[in-house]
């Protein structure tokens, strides 16, 4: 520390006095200069500054980056995207930009690279559009030949609703090439008739695995080869010794009963009217094909006015083809239909007796059956009076 100087006499010649110094002041007192001071805190400040708005940055960047790889969003429904022969991981993420299954195809490319070897297959994938990367990279390692959809095709199901399940499933396929496919002859069924172009009712109703290439007349094939399959081990073949008619014809029938019938122990009875009612000369009146390919909007009365082959209350006999596709149970009551005299049914064995009618008389599917026509309008009343029948 600087010594201090004594008090000077009169005369004498100024001498330094610390005081006098403030650089000397702050030594002596052991403290910093305040210019120091202020620059420091002005550091200090900036790089406090530099980093946070580095974490925000940082954060928002990481942010966008995993909003890219799983945005969380988007449509739940598939869409078909094709890899050509010649398409590699560039030119697949630059579509997939373009077609909005991604949002930047820098992010796919580097994930796909990161992610390993991407050795991508001709052929045509399935894809959710702005789904995860990981699940869109996923479908696209997989070769079309191993990969799957499940298609369910109801009973009673015709042909116009199988196009439109089978896009609605898998959209790279078509309802109207199916269609085109199915009533142009391409196709042919062992059961149809000669110059019946038609597939309607040659279809099986089933759960399927469509494979990922397998087009729209290969999934046709499959389902006329499982229509063969099931109606063969039901016996249609045998339809002209067992019932009287081609196995055609027993289609058609079998697709009357699946649209009428919703009780299974119900079927082999409508079988029965059918036939009853073919071997008397007497129109068949099933409702079912007067509304086949109609607006169901129409009204019921209108409808019964229509001049069509499918008016089976104008024309006596079957209708040109079969309404539906039947399930194996309507095929096996179209080939075993109940007995001519149900059992206890007919007291009197010298009057021929046989069930002619039916009418819906219960919302669970319950019909009412009859041998005369006084007992079926009786059970329509019933049927009417509860709003099940116009």
């Amino acid at each position: 520390m600087t010594q201090l100087e004594p008090p000077r006499s009169p005369g004498q010649e100024w001498t330094t006095d610390p005081w006098d110094d403030p650089p000397l002041l702050y030594d002596f007192e052991g403290e910093r200069r305040r210019g120091h001071r202020n620059w420091a805190k002005v550091v200090v400040s900036v790089v406090a500054v530099l980093l946070v708005v580095g974490l925000l940055v940082g954060g928002w960047v990481g942010y966008w980056f995993v909003r890219q790889v799983h945005p969380g969003g988007g449509s739940n429904e598939r869409r078909a995207f094709l890899v050509g022969p010649g398409d590699d991981l560039e030119s697949i993420a630059r579509r997939l930009e373009a077609e909005g299954f991604i949002t930047d195809q820098r992010v796919f490319r580097w994930y796909a690279e990161w992610k390993g070897e991407f050795d991508p297959v001709p052929g045509s994938y399935s894809l959710r559009p702005m789904d995860a990367m990981g699940n869109l990279l996923r479908v696209l390692k997989t070769p079309p030949a191993l990969t799957y959809d499940r298609v369910t095709f109801p009973e009673g199901y015709d042909l116009v609703q199988f196009a439109k399940r089978l896009a609605e499933k898998i959209p790279r396929l078509s309802a109207n090439t199916f269609l085109a496919f199915a009533t142009d002859g391409t196709v042919r069924s062992p059961f149809s008739p000669e110059g019946q172009p038609s597939l309607e009712g040659l279809v099986f109703p089933d759960t399927y695995q469509i494979a990922g290439n397998e087009d729209e007349k290969k999934v046709l094939q499959r389902l006329v080869k499982q229509m063969e399959l099931v109606g063969t081990r039901e016996g249609l073949p045998d339809a002209p010794r067992k019932v009287g008619v081609s196995p055609y014809q027993a289609l058609v029938i079998a697709s009357l009963i699946e649209r009428e019938a919703k009780l299974d122990e119900e079927r082999p009875k409508i079988a029965r009217v059918i036939y009853n009612r073919l071997g008397a000369g007497m129109p068949l009146e099933i409702d079912a094909a007067l509304y086949y390919r109609q607006d169901p909007k129409v009204p019921f009365a209108q409808l019964k006015a229509l001049e069509s082959p499918y008016n089976l209350y104008k024309v006596v006999g079957l209708p040109p083809g079969p309404i539906a596709s039947p399930s194996s149970a309507s095929i096996r009551a179209a080939l075993n239909p109940a007995p001519v005299l149900p059992q206890g049914e007919c007291p009197d064995p010298k009057v021929r007796c046989a069930l002619l009618y039916y009418v819906l008389v219960d919302p669970s599917g319950r019909h009412a059956f009859a041998q005369t026509l006084e007992d079926h309008l009786a059970n329509v009343a019933v049927a009417r009076a509860a709003g099940l029948v116009p």
